[in-house]
């Protein structure tokens, strides 16, 4: 199959798992085409079967704002034109599925029909999607894709909540490449020579306030006060200053490393043994996951699709988002107890083989193919 895939080509989940996503059907023999404004941040290979498409927005002195769903829409058109494209698979509902279906329309003007399948992330339903001025349109790029997935059980019952859809919503959920990980955990055992060192606590976002960042400072606060432990914070966003000047605040900024942005987080993951998530709304935690995979024991909110993942009292614990005395509690409990997090590690590496990408990506080209026989 020849596949367009639009996504955020940001550090995300969304555009992390839509890369990823491409990377592999690529691998399983498909021709597939990126659009969007940058190089997708994990997109570290192109070749024969996977290529970038740029989305250049020109500036024009009547618009206000730059027209990017005017300027993805006529790129799909192009893209799909020159090289034949036989499906579009878009990620986030606001602006890409809106952008798909005008694509479709202009296309099908052409004689030319390409089906849409859009999966719905999370922020496009719970933030974007919820706004009063963005709601109807995002109601109306969900009913007029042609099959729509999401990645968590929790993000469907928030959407049929939300929205007026008359279309089916199907589950499939994020995934991760066990294989990468499974390598770097036997690279860490040759790294990790030092039979003293300190526990190490990671916590992975786009340090948005949805992330509770705050809260991830305030739990280790309480933690290293008990344990000698380090914290490792790797990411950007609008909320990274206010965190480092809390430690600096809290006087432990000694003890806690920010890392930025990084392709290879599972490097970091694994050296952990803990993982901090108590996000105010998660649709799936593909971080939490991330970790998971590295062997990594997770202490995380109850929101959204976290539970889905991370179960409570077998990889890790769940609290409510602000429940830093508890989290705090749970976290001194796994690092004192070695046997338990052993236990709990063993458990979060089992869970995330269950989302292996090669689980994951027959289902996807499955649901092309439902896509394609749609048009016959």
């Amino acid at each position: 199959m020849k596949i367009a895939i639009v996504c955020y080509p940001t550090f995300g989940g969304s555009g992390v798992l839509a890369t990823e996503l491409g990377m592999s059907l690529s691998e399983h023999g498909h021709e597939v085409h990126f659009i969007a404004y940058e190089l997708p941040v994990r997109l570290n290979k192109l070749n024969e079967k996977l290529f970038f498409h740029k989305v250049n927005v020109p500036d024009y002195p009547l618009f206000n704002f730059q027209p990017y769903e005017l300027a993805l829409s006529t790129k799909l058109v192009e893209v799909i034109k020159l090289h034949s494209i036989e499906l579009m698979h878009v990620h986030y509902a606001i602006p890409h599925a809106y952008a798909a279906y005008m694509a479709k329309k202009m296309l099908e003007d052409q004689g030319i029909h390409v089906p849409i399948v859009t999966t719905l992330h999370g922020t496009d339903i719970t933030l974007v999607g919820n706004h009063p001025f963005y709601k109807t349109a995002v109601n109306f790029s969900i009913n007029k894709s042609d099959i729509v997935t999401c990645v968590s059980a929790s993000l469907k019952r928030d959407t049929l909540e939300k929205f007026d859809i008359n279309n089916e919503i199907e589950l499939v959920p994020n995934f991760i490449d066990i294989s990468k990980y499974i390598l770097q955990q036997k690279r860490c055992i040759v790294e990790n020579t030092e039979s003293n060192k300190v526990p190490i606590i990671t916590h992975v976002s786009n340090f948005r306030p949805v992330k509770n960042i705050k809260n991830v400072v305030l739990v280790f606060n309480n933690i290293q006060k008990e344990i000698p432990s380090k914290l490792l914070m790797i990411g950007e966003g609008p909320e990274k200053e206010m965190a480092e000047q809390l430690c600096k605040e809290l006087s432990i900024e000694n003890k806690v490393e920010f890392l930025g942005n990084s392709n290879q987080v599972e490097k970091n993951l694994c050296h952990s043994d803990l993982f901090l998530l108590p996000s105010n709304t998660e649709s799936f935690g593909l971080a939490a996951l991330e970790a998971m995979a590295s062997k990594v024991a997770v202490i995380s909110s109850d929101a959204g699709g976290l539970s889905e993942i991370n179960i409570h009292g077998e990889t890790g614990y769940l609290t409510k988002p602000d429940d830093i005395e508890l989290m705090s509690k749970y976290a001194t409990s796994i690092l004192k107890d070695s046997s338990l997090l052993e236990k709990f590690k063993n458990k979060a590496f089992k869970m995330a083989k269950a989302f292996d990408i090669n689980n994951i990506v027959p289902i996807y080209e499955k649901i092309y193919k439902r896509a394609l026989n749609k048009l016959k």
